[in-house]
């Protein structure tokens, strides 16, 4: 297999992709799509899941074994990429995707569809970190920021477009296709990227790092656990969640002691040797803390406290996601051109913070316009990071590296979104409750017991001074846990002043012989691919 050099896969100083590797691109889009959309497209299909099979009482275990898996196997599967080519292990993954997808489909009771949605979750892992690190293996970072926009595009569209897609698919075919429609599009995906995708082939005699990767699992798995146990299912002083902690610590612990000793580690630790990826690893948590916390509670504030319509809950938050959409565009594109960077990083947590303490000033007059304007911001913000960050991450290793480097920051970007969502949600719990005590005392109490499930018909149905009280509970939810996101926001911006402007590679001679962050090991690998 003959291997041509970057001039011909988009490397340094190359023009225009060829068609090859755009159609890959094209695969790569349509394989992200379906690891983003299918928990948009479950969410809405869940009520009649549950008429069917039953089962209420397990209903967040489907969500949970996904979310499980996928974080879990996030970083091995970079690591076989790494270590046995990226082609191979990539198509793997979305074929058990796509079995786990028929799977859940053909579910005949709660228990089965758990269980077939990890094994979902299980290839979902390894379908983001095979984007991202195939992109890294075809276009230098300095082009690569040309495809930021494809990529907040897709994102955009599987949030904005899931609940819509969801609700539609169930209402006229029933949720079972809910999960069969992933597999037309992932065998669309998998026939262009077996017969264009044509990169080296790599054969590693190390063996896989099996204990390594256990502690990783167990440490992930605690984490994930008490973010989605803490709080609702357990107390967060309860003698469970203590056991998770302790669990979750010394596995990570454990895990940390023994990538210094394993001779293929899953996650080497020299990669955080580079200051610039370890920063974006410590921004891309706090990315996904907002961004996740931010799309559940404006949707449930917009429909509680603005009376919208739970139909279009995805349209609520068009102006923050096109807002990312076109500021990621224009990043990628000053990024290409000028091969600069560090001021993205440095705009956008200036803007998040902002824009998330402008969301925490909402009350129940606050317009539509208004609250659009102040998503727009946080959206702004968020377009400056989502995929800079990626950028500079895989900027900062050697090649060898790339899938390792792809894994670790979509691994610390789901934590952060799992701790978002938990803490953010525990302080919008409680400060309800108290509102609601103070507001409504022991009448309201039953009302909104199960507050979050509250669609704006049955808000209509509740008395006027519960409605009330509930509405004046929800905004001051909603102004607390924006106001956590901002402050955490703030270590954002903190951090990004810190980043290194190290030139990209792929931007010319002197980019390219550079060495990323100041290390040596990082300077330029020529990118291969036999097309």
């Amino acid at each position: 297999m003959a291997e041509k050099t970057e001039a011909a896969t988009g490397g340094a100083g190359a023009g225009k992709q060829p068609r090859s590797v755009r159609v890959v691109l094209l695969a790569l889009m349509i394989a992200m799509m379906l690891a983003m959309l299918d928990n948009m497209i479950i969410g809405t299909a869940m009520p009649t899941i549950v008429g069917e099979l039953g089962g209420l009482e397990h209903l967040s275990w489907v969500v949970t074994a996904y979310t499980l898996a996928t974080a879990a196997s996030t970083p091995l599967w970079g690591k076989l990429g790494d270590m046995y080519g990226r082609k191979g292990v990539f198509m793997t993954s979305i074929v058990i995707f796509l079995a786990g997808s028929a799977l859940s489909g053909m579910a005949q009771d709660m228990g089965q569809l758990i269980g077939f949605r990890a094994v979902q979750g299980l290839g979902a892992g390894g379908l983001m970190v095979g984007v991202m690190a195939i992109i890294g293996d075809l276009i230098p970072p300095r082009e690569r920021g040309k495809y930021q926009g494809m990529i907040a595009g897709v994102m955009a569209l599987s949030m904005i477009g899931g609940p819509l897609v969801g609700g539609t698919i169930t209402d006229h075919w029933g949720w079972r296709w809910s999960f069969y429609i992933n597999i037309p599009l992932g065998v669309i995906a998998l026939i262009a990227i077996s017969a264009v995708l044509h990169l080296p082939k790599k054969r590693s005699e190390a063996r896989i790092d099996y204990l390594g990767a256990a502690l990783l699992t167990i440490g992930i798995t605690a984490i994930v656990l008490v973010t989605t146990w803490g709080g609702t299912e357990y107390a967060w002083t309860s003698a469970r969640i203590m056991e998770l902690i302790g669990i979750g610590v010394a596995a990570l612990v454990g895990f940390v002691f023994w990538q210094t000793r394993a001779a293929e580690p899953i996650l080497p630790l020299h990669i955080f040797r580079s200051r610039n990826f370890t920063l974006m690893s410590v921004i891309g948590f706090i990315v996904g803390f907002v961004m996740f916390g931010a799309t559940l509670f404006l949707p449930l504030y917009q429909q509680s406290v603005q009376g919208a319509s739970a139909t279009n809950s995805g349209l609520l938050l068009l102006p923050m996601l096109g807002a990312m959409l076109v500021t990621s565009m224009v990043a990628g594109r000053v990024t290409t051109s000028t091969g600069r960077y560090k001021i993205f990083p440095v705009a956008g947590g200036a803007l998040m913070t902002v824009g998330l303490y402008l969301l925490s000033t909402m009350d129940t007059d606050t317009t539509r316009f208004t609250s659009g304007l102040y998503m727009a911001v946080v959206g702004l913000g968020m377009g400056c990071l989502m995929q800079i960050t990626m950028l500079v991450a895989q900027n900062s290793v050697e090649m060898k590296d790339m899938g390792v480097a792809s894994s670790s920051t979509t691994l610390f970007r789901t934590l952060g979104s799992s701790f978002g969502v938990a803490i953010m949600g525990a302080l919008f719990n409680n400060r309800v409750q108290d509102v609601m005590a103070e507001r409504a005392a022991g009448s309201g109490a039953k009302a909104t017991e199960q507050s979050a499930t509250l669609t704006a018909d049955a808000l209509n149905a509740l008395p006027a001074a519960i409605r009330d009280a509930y509405q004046h509970a929800v905004s001051a939810g909603t102004h607390t846990a924006f106001l956590l996101g901002s402050a955490v926001a703030v270590l954002a911006l903190v951090a990004s002043f810190f980043v290194k402007e190290v030139p990209l590679k792929g931007a010319g001679p002197k980019a390219a012989d550079a060495p990323a962050d100041g290390d040596p090991a990082t300077a330029k690998a020529p990118v291969t691919e036999a097309v």
